[in-house]
């Protein structure tokens, strides 16, 4: 038969007292936990799964602990992986707290961010302070009790230990900030200042071989090059002579490349007569040029360099010492540095080799721009290898040792390349890397494995024994 009409199945004042009380009851009896909802950072396209997510904001929410006897679950149990903690925590929380003081700060956030529902939402997080530990919501059942005067109050979230899976958690709570600093993948990064001073050394003419290059005069600088064309000398006479080589510098200019100008690479030594020069190659045609030599006294026939160095946005000046010769003609050589896409002095080429040196002078390379390394990385900010463009989320940052732990993101950085903070700009040279720390407290794979190997022969077809 139908419902007795006389008598109201829970009115709107009833359903209100109902859920007041247990509201009261929470804040009495219950836990102030931390609630953390997913961000989605990145959605596979085809099977729509969450491929990278983040937790960047928190709120702070009273939550009864359904079982006060200890955490559900399996507890510990060994797998073949190691250890693995099973624990599991129902939280009961107030469907009006929730859906009045969470959900209308959750709606704030952008759509491609956040999935806003009036809810919990599996996936989220909560901290529970008595543990210190982080939670997953797994499940969560918003009909129990059932229909109580006609309406459900509160919201059962069953939840399990949260698994890390490099997500980004940035809540700016170091409570909970600071349980994931060593879980994950982790990479070491052994940082310097972002500048190293590159060194070279000089070599003069040997003693009585003088008739070296001094000087390269340009005749006609072609045109319709794509590439420098190989610059070649006539070999010395002398038999113990050494054949002078340079470098040809390109320009372009009105839609025409064509040779700007030579540099000395090695300016040989032994010449008697002006050696004739010749052009090769480029895909161009029409250079041309011509040389002088110094018949006598001695001059800086080439500059190598011995160490590269770092640091270098632009080719760093070189400077030659004095000619030491005690009388007659003396003249400071005069040489240009190469760098690399690395950002490394790789060659010296010289502009005039000088004259009036009876012992290799010392040459010196400016400094890099910045030697120390400049600014302090900041906790999840994302940095990126400027060389291999490699990317990796900040785990933590030493200022006195420079470690940086990173967690990756793309790619592997590579030893001499700076490093930059997309928040701080921080920016530093990677020395060394160390990418096989993996921080997880409850990996015991390879002690269970040494254990094994020390009890069962396993290079045998059957370590139990003869069947």
């Amino acid at each position: 038969m139908a419902l007795n009409p006389f008598f109201q199945q829970g009115t709107q004042s009833e359903q209100k007292l109902v859920q007041e009380l247990i509201n009261e009851q929470l804040k009495m009896y219950g836990v102030e936990v931390t609630y953390i909802p997913r961000k989605i950072v990145n959605r596979d396209t085809i099977f729509t799964e969450v491929e990278s997510s983040k937790f960047d904001d928190s709120y702070t929410l009273e939550a009864y602990v359904n079982t006060y006897e200890g955490y559900g679950g399996q507890g510990d149990i060994m797998t073949k992986f190691g250890v693995s903690i099973k624990d599991e925590l129902t939280l009961t929380i107030s469907k009006e707290r929730f859906e009045d003081f969470i959900v209308p700060f959750l709606q704030t956030e952008s759509d491609s961010e956040i999935e806003v529902d009036t809810r919990p939402r599996e996936g989220d997080l909560v901290y529970f302070p008595l543990g210190s530990r982080l939670f997953e919501v797994k499940f969560v059942e918003h009909e129990d009790p059932f229909y109580q005067l006609g309406k459900n109050y509160v919201y059962q979230l069953k939840c399990e230990l949260f698994e890390y899976e490099d997500e980004v958690i940035d809540t700016s709570i170091e409570a909970i900030d600071s349980l994931v600093e060593d879980e994950g993948f982790i990479t070491t990064l052994n940082l310097i200042g972002i500048g190293a001073t590159a060194t070279a050394s000089a070599v003069i003419t040997p003693t009585g071989q003088p008739g070296y290059v001094r000087k390269i005069y340009m005749n006609d600088d072609g045109a319709g090059y794509t590439s420098a064309p190989i610059i070649t000398f006539e070999p010395a006479p002398s038999p113990s002579g050494s054949t002078a080589t340079a470098v040809g510098i390109l320009t372009t200019l009105g839609g025409i490349t064509s040779l700007k100008e030579i540099l000395i690479t090695n300016a040989g030594y032994g010449y008697t007569t002006i050696p004739k020069m010749f052009f090769s190659g480029g895909g161009g045609t029409g250079a041309a040029a011509t040389c002088s030599i110094q018949s006598t006294g001695q001059g800086v026939i080439s500059i190598t360099v011995t160490g590269g160095g770092s640091g270098y946005a632009s080719a760093p000046t070189i400077t030659v010492g004095e000619p030491n010769v005690s009388s007659g003609t003396s003249e400071r050589t005069v040489a240009r540095t190469v760098i690399s896409s690395s950002n490394i002095v790789t060659a010296v080429r010289l502009e005039n080799p000088g004259i009036g040196y009876t012992s290799a002078p010392a040459v010196t390379i400016a400094e890099p721009p910045l030697i120390a390394g400049i600014g302090t990385f900041q906790s999840n900010e994302v940095v990126h290898g400027s060389t291999t463009g490699s990317q990796a989320r900040v785990k933590s940052w030493d200022t006195v040792t420079k470690k940086l732990k990173v967690s990756p993101i793309k790619g592997t950085f590579a030893e001499g390349e700076i490093i930059v903070g997309a928040a701080s700009s921080a920016t530093y040279t990677v020395d060394t890397f160390d990418t096989g720390d993996i921080y997880n407290p409850y990996d015991q794979t390879t002690e269970i494995e040494t254990e094994a190997d020390a009890i069962l022969d396993f290079t045998q077809s059957n370590p139990f024994g003869t069947p």
